[in-house]
């Protein structure tokens, strides 16, 4: 097994298209017309991810209750 690359997809005609690396099909002995299995992992954007993260709707601000520290900074 080999380890994650990352690779653009591509325009191949009116389908699309992943070039493999040279060093992986040597190292996986990939030949031209062989059928392979792919893992497709697509990266979310940070911003989706924060949606996902952030607070309950219709909560208060956030507000500290130590002042102390604050002035520390």
């Amino acid at each position: 097994m080999t380890e994650l690359f990352k690779a653009k997809v591509r325009k191949v005609g009116t389908s699309i298209g992943v070039l493999i690396p040279k060093g992986i099909t040597k190292q996986e002995k990939i030949k031209i017309g062989e059928e392979i299995q792919l893992i497709i992992l697509k990266q979310r954007r940070l911003a989706e991810v924060w949606k996902l993260i952030g607070t309950a709707k219709g909560t208060k601000p956030f507000e500290r209750d130590r002042i102390d520290r604050m002035e520390r900074y």
